[in-house]
């Protein structure tokens, strides 16, 4: 993103906030009885729409948040309003209900009691993590099934609790997985030194027949801070020290039947300078089942024409707060769940929680258990 489209991106939500909320404040300062004819009423009208676009300014914070979807849910109610109006304009004024009706609506506590029940939710759904199963048929006749499982995006240290992730840690134990791939972003900015060593301490206790492989996000060595609390060879070594192992645009062996390949994180817009999956397969035995890791779910074409079997991704939250990942799945981006591109499966998980705000409006926190027949 250039620095003028991300101030634009910036302004926008400040943009939005101070205007629509001219409109919102002047309601409901009507409503009490304020005349708005008046010099001080509307400078006080004026002064609390422009505070409103101060303080959603910085669209990542949790306040800005808060601000955008109460004003957001009021402008939603605003256009059911003035379709109510038009169905029943033929009913009488004194009607009790449409004038109940009337003063809930123009008081302008409704967006804020809409807003407290959908974040309300979206706080609860953030703290539980639930187990996706798919089954994939490989059609290349396996020596024995193999069950693989996805953990991506813990963003551990900021969300989620620790002792939710040792409770699904032991969880996916219970599972006898064959292999367990850590997909990216399992730490971030605001996660403390101390912090990612415990996560990776965590995460090194699952049991698995054949390993626990790693790739990373575009948030685990804290790329967008300018005071990284850990440096990429600390990290590097927390990982391997509890017998994870990294796979950075390389492949290994699993078994008898699965090749497993990592990708370098494309970081954004794909720029990282990575190997491509063609050359990542160089000199593989490609009549095995092959898996790539790649924690964002881009590439689809490519993996297919290098003969990857099923891509497994995460990166996208779902969108995490909606309607993002609902705006995301209609500009054809990979969002969510199971997708083909050729004869290459493509599985993009949720993640394990969220990222920047505590909250998810939208799909559910996870990890993914995947079946190869």
């Amino acid at each position: 993103m250039t620095t003028m489209g991300y101030l634009v991106f910036r302004a926008l939500p400040a943009v939005f906030a101070g205007a629509y909320s001219y409109f919102y404040f002047r309601r409901i300062l009507d409503f009490c009885r304020m005349d708005m004819k008046t010099w001080g009423a509307k400078s006080l009208n004026v002064a609390l729409a422009l505070t409103l676009a101060a303080l959603s300014s910085n669209f990542w914070s949790v306040r800005a948040m808060l601000i955008l979807h109460v004003l957001a849910v009021s402008f939603a109610l605003d256009l059911a309003a003035g379709v109510f109006r038009i169905v029943f304009r033929n009913r009488k004024a004194e009607n009790r209900f449409f004038k109940m009706a009337g003063k809930i609506y123009c008081c302008g506590l409704l967006p804020v009691a809409v807003t407290a029940v959908m974040l309300g939710y979206g706080f609860f759904n953030m703290n539980r993590a639930v187990r996706t199963e798919y089954q994939i048929e490989t059609g290349r006749g396996l020596e024995q099934s193999y069950k693989l499982v996805l953990i991506t995006d813990t963003h551990y240290g900021t969300i989620q609790s620790t002792g939710l992730l040792k409770e699904k840690a032991e969880e996916i134990s219970a599972e006898k997985p064959d292999i367990v791939v850590l997909g990216g972003d399992i730490v971030e900015e605001n996660t403390s030194k101390e912090e990612m060593e415990e996560v990776f301490q965590i995460f090194g206790s699952i049991e698995s027949r054949y390993g626990i492989y790693y790739v990373y996000g575009n948030h685990d060595r804290q790329p967008y801070t300018e005071e990284p609390t850990y440096a990429d060879s600390e990290l590097a070594e927390a990982i391997r020290r509890n017998g994870i192992v990294i796979l950075e645009d390389k492949a290994v062996t699993v078994g008898n039947d699965l090749l497993l390949a990592g990708r370098k994180d494309a970081a954004w817009g794909n720029v990282s300078g990575r190997a491509s999956a063609e050359e990542i397969l160089e000199d593989t035995d490609r009549d095995r089942f092959i898996i790539m890791a790649d924690h964002q779910p881009v590439e689809g074409e490519e993996n297919a024409e290098a003969g990857v079997d099923l891509l497994i991704s995460g990166h996208t939250h779902a969108g995490q707060m909606w309607p993002i990942g609902m705006f995301s799945e209609w500009f054809g981006t990979l969002n969510y769940g199971e997708y083909q591109e050729g004869d290459c499966k493509i599985i993009v998980s949720s993640g394990f929680t969220g990222w920047g705000y505590p909250f998810r409006t939208e799909k559910h926190c996870e990890y993914v258990v995947i079946s190869l027949e």
